[in-house]
């Protein structure tokens, strides 16, 4: 079986950081996979290259067997790859409902206009759906710049699955959260995506949540994959425990 996501020789360099050296891995679907190691290791480096955010200097990218090495970020994700971000990309100014109103809106085959306007009933409705998929529903309606740090990353989590999309990566996903939050968060978010039964790769550095939720962990170190298997056995390697845990468990 072609798997969703096909990463081989892939290299990047800023100058004389090797940010990306020869990673190749590939990812099935229905796969959680976390992405570990630390600030500097080269884990967003490959999320941004595999969404299209950067060009990789050499190396082959695919998802389902069709390359998108080069595409723009755009064309990435109209073949099903999404993601959210760090600091979550939202109009602070609009609500959580309309945020994800004009998300849906951008999905749609007519462009915008006085006749088609974003906050149609019928895109609204869609918004609502989801957020309601985050337990979200009751606060559709306040202010992005009310809402809690927490929400916001669910409301940016949940903007990317507006396309339902086949390959959802999410770049730490409870940063920002509270410990006595942080699972809750995170049940939200595999409670939201199953319906689409998506593929997830997560980047995190919680040890907790990587072995919570993750069925596969790949520790990244200066720009190379220095493990890569189920969470147990990475997690209790010397070289992950030496250089990327620090010996956590």
């Amino acid at each position: 079986m072609t798997p969703v996501l096909s990463v081989h020789g892939l290299e990047k360099r800023f100058g004389a950081v090797v940010a990306a050296d020869a990673l190749s891995l590939d990812i099935s679907a229905g796969q959680k996979v976390s992405l570990i190691g630390a600030n500097g290791a080269g884990k967003t480096t490959f999320v941004n290259m595999v969404t299209g955010y950067l060009k990789p200097d050499s190396g082959s990218i695919a998802i389902d067997g069709v390359d998108i090495g080069r595409r723009s970020p755009r064309n990435v994700a109209l073949l099903g790859i999404s993601r959210s971000f760090q600091i979550p990309q939202l109009f602070i100014e609009l609500t959580a409902a309309e945020n994800l109103t004009v998300a849906v809106s951008g999905i749609g085959t007519q462009p915008l206009s006085f006749h088609s306007p974003a906050d149609a009933q019928g895109r609204r409705d869609k918004a609502l759906e989801l957020l309601e998929r985050f337990g979200l529903r009751e606060g559709a309606d306040r202010p992005i710049s009310e809402l809690a740090g927490g929400v916001r990353k669910l409301v940016d989590i949940a903007m990317a699955l507006v396309r339902r999309p086949k390959l959802l990566l999410l770049d730490e996903p409870t940063s920002g959260v509270s410990a006595e939050e942080k699972f809750a968060t995170m049940d939200r978010v595999i409670h939201a995506v199953a319906p689409d039964a998506a593929t997830i790769v997560f980047v995190e550095h919680d040890m907790e949540i990587v072995s919570r939720y993750a069925d596969r962990v790949v520790a990244f170190y200066q720009g190379r994959i220095l493990a890569d298997g189920d969470p147990r056995n990475v997690l209790m390697d010397p070289e992950v425990r030496r250089y990327v845990t620090g010996g956590a468990q």
